[in-house]
């Protein structure tokens, strides 16, 4: 039966108005009559459902899908089958699919599409931690809100909807124009597969094409597999088309190992931490050898020191292979170490002020336009500095620090240090600097109660406990482990279980009356607090 408005589904989600129609099916918005909650509801056509097979992958990635927690992925609500059509209820999301954005505007700046790439990329990695891998994003699936925030859609069916055939056998795969060179040569999806693909949407953002075209299916698919991506536009600073090229690999094992570490490399390169996300990303891929000399650039894994400056020598190919950050502030060093040469030569009690030819034991002064008599501020020499440190460090300069707490840690090293700096170079004496630091990583909340299995509870029987999933560790904090103390029993083997265990059995002690069971989460090197104790008395 063709949908149509008023229309209930299940009983409960009533048709208002269709959103948008394809090959597949439509999308359209609808109420759910019980809780009175807005939902979209994607409604598969009638022929999709006559093949078992596929109509059983469909569910369970349904299922799957409904896993997934994330605030950058839509929520999944329901699933059904009836009158001959399934259905699937997600989360309404407000906001245009960022293909539409991209044919309205065709070019997004670098800025937008790091943000982009980095809400993607999380929610991926949320994806991922709970082994779905999406198989097929690419723009039409990522909604952005009118706030900016990025949505991820279809998580979860990608293999049932928006795929082709490639072969005459039927191989079936994710939309070409966003393949990765792995599906294309008929091997599984992994986690770098996605990072392959958002890579490409990347690419397309901020070129207004996408690199891979071709008069046939079979011909774009064999461009990924064979052919190097066109080199960016130059106006795009060098350190993000890096990461991009990253992102499109031949080889996955080139790419960003984990979606996570693409979404910080992303961040630092918006903060303009050059040094931190060259740290992150792996070289990129230059396969095949004929690649011109622009797509064979490289990014090389480099030590991070306290400031993000990068040695050029580190880099076999210059200027290419040299961050543009890198390069402008060492060239702004180079200048201010000239003037300051010039400007501020040692002098002693003689006639002359020729400096001595082995050097002096008179500190380094402040950097200043001998024109205007304006002090340089340069970030990178801020970067990592406690608070009291930079406003030393500005005093002796003579410019005053509004120290602001910003973004919280990604860890705990970097709690309390200087990650950002405006304004930046020639200020006048006196101006008031604005200097963000790390702000603290909140404790990981208690975990939910704990749950035991049916009594009785006797000496020596074996009980078992159970603990929901943990849901609450820090943005870019995972889950390690649950950590138990009992007094009155023990575990059968250990008392630390992994992140995807919520149960385990449990032997009461002899000569007991009962046992007290408690538990933290470890989120990376946080610990949560406690939970509260479950006691099980003993008969």
């Amino acid at each position: 039966m063709r949908p149509q408005v008023g229309h209930v589904f299940g009983g409960r989600y009533e048709l208002k108005a269709r959103l948008a129609i394809g090959g597949m099916g439509e999308v359209w918005q609808a109420v759910d009559k019980v809780i009175e909650r807005q939902v979209a509801i994607k409604i598969l056509k009638e022929e999709y459902l006559g093949d078992k097979a596929f109509r059983e992958r469909f569910r369970a990635e349904a299922r799957h899908a409904a896993l997934v927690n994330h605030e950058g992925i839509a929520s999944v609500y329901d699933f059904g089958e009836e009158e001959g059509s399934a259905y699937l209820v997600m989360e309404l999301v407000p906001g245009e699919a960022l293909s539409t954005i991209i044919e309205r505007e065709r070019f997004l700046s670098a800025e937008r599409v790091l943000d982009i790439v980095a809400q993607t990329a999380s929610a991926l990695h949320a994806a991922h931690q709970a082994g779905l891998v999406h198989r097929d994003v690419k723009p039409g699936n990522l909604l952005i809100t009118p706030d900016g925030r990025v949505k991820i859609t279809d998580f979860g069916i990608a293999r049932a909807v928006d795929q082709v055939p490639l072969t005459a056998t039927g191989q079936v795969m994710g939309t070409v124009q966003y393949l990765s060179p792995e599906q294309a040569s008929g091997k599984s999806a992994t986690a770098l597969t996605d990072i392959y693909s958002l890579g490409i949407v990347a690419y397309e953002a901020l070129a207004g094409k996408r690199p891979f075209t071709g008069e046939s299916q079979v011909a774009i698919a064999m461009a990924h597999i064979k052919n190097p991506p066109p080199p960016l536009p130059e106006s795009i600073p060098l350190a993000v088309r890096n990461l991009i090229l990253a992102c499109l690999a031949k080889k996955p094992e080139r790419r960003p190992t984990s979606a996570r570490q693409l979404a910080r490399a992303a961040i630092a390169i918006t903060r303009g931490r050059v040094g931190e996300a060259l740290a992150l990303v792996p070289a990129v891929d230059d396969e095949p050898h004929d690649m011109d000399e622009d797509t064979s650039t490289r990014i090389l894994p480099v030590s991070v020191s306290t400031s993000d400056t990068v040695s050029p020598r580190r880099f076999t190919r210059l200027p290419r292979t040299w961050p543009l950050v890198g390069l402008v502030v060492g060239l702004s060093v180079l200048l201010i170490g000239i003037v300051a040469a010039l400007v501020f030569r040692p002098t002693d009690t003689g006639p002359s002020p020729t400096p001595s030819a082995t050097g002096s034991s008179v500190p380094t002064p402040t950097p200043t336009d001998p024109l205007s008599g304006n002090v340089m501020i340069i970030e990178a020499e801020f970067i990592g500095l406690t608070t009291n440190q930079v406003g030393e460090k500005l005093d002796s300069m003579g410019l005053r620090l509004d120290a602001v707490t910003g973004n919280i840690a990604t860890s705990l090293d970097l709690v309390g240090t200087a990650y950002r700096v405006n304004p930046q170079g020639s200020v006048p004496p006196n101006t008031l600097i604005a200097v963000y630091f790390f702000d603290t990583i909140p404790t990981p909340p208690s975990p939910g109660a704990l749950t035991v299995s049916a009594g009785p509870y006797t000496a020596g029987s074996t009980i078992t406990i159970s603990w929901p999933t943990y849901r609450e560790c820090p943005a870019d904090f995972d889950i390690d482990s649950y950590e138990f103390t009992v007094n009155g029993g023990s575990f059968s083997n250990v008392s630390t279980f992994g992140p995807r265990t919520t149960a385990a059995d449990l032997v009461i002690d002899d000569n007991t009356t009962e046992v007290r069971v408690s538990y933290i989460v470890r989120c990376g090197n946080l610990a949560s607090n406690p939970s509260e104790d479950l006691v099980i008395p003993v008969e």
